[in-house]
């Protein structure tokens, strides 16, 4: 199979971006990660709502399930033993916002992927605030 100049400029860009999401997955703290889950969760609800603004059903269905798959990755991160309440009440969230996504899906709903993508954004609005540092303190 043979790519035109800028098909080949695609794939190649789409290539170094993987390289450089691997080095930066590989160097990152516990913190930074938590972070990119975030971030990525966060993309995938708006390539979500592209497809379905666009009628496109594979990549809308593919979009939300990444989106579930990352909210079950951070739900994992939780540390229910040092958490308390936080960590009950995030995991709580997490689940609610899981079976919304999945519900947007069903439905073709746009403002129930627009309320998890809210929810995202607050939860990672005040993780943004807490000091990177903060992780190195505890641990020493």
């Amino acid at each position: 199979m043979t790519y035109s100049k800028s098909e080949q400029g695609a794939l190649q860009y789409q290539e170094n971006r993987k390289l450089s999401l691997q080095s930066e997955i590989e160097s990152a703290s516990s913190h930074r990660l938590i972070q990119m889950l975030m971030e990525g969760c966060l993309t995938k609800i708006a390539t979500a709502k592209t497809c379905m603004a666009n009628n496109h059903i594979a990549g809308k269905g593919e979009n939300v399930s990444m989106a579930i798959s990352i909210i079950n990755g951070l739900r994992a991160s939780l540390n229910h033993e040092e958490g308390g309440e936080i960590s009950k009440n995030l995991n709580d969230l997490y689940d609610y916002m899981e079976r919304r996504l999945l519900e947007a899906n069903i439905k073709s709903d746009l403002t129930m992927l627009d309320e998890v993508a809210s929810l995202i954004s607050e939860i990672k609005s005040a993780w943004d605030a807490i000091s990177p540092d903060a992780e190195t303190k505890q641990a020493v």
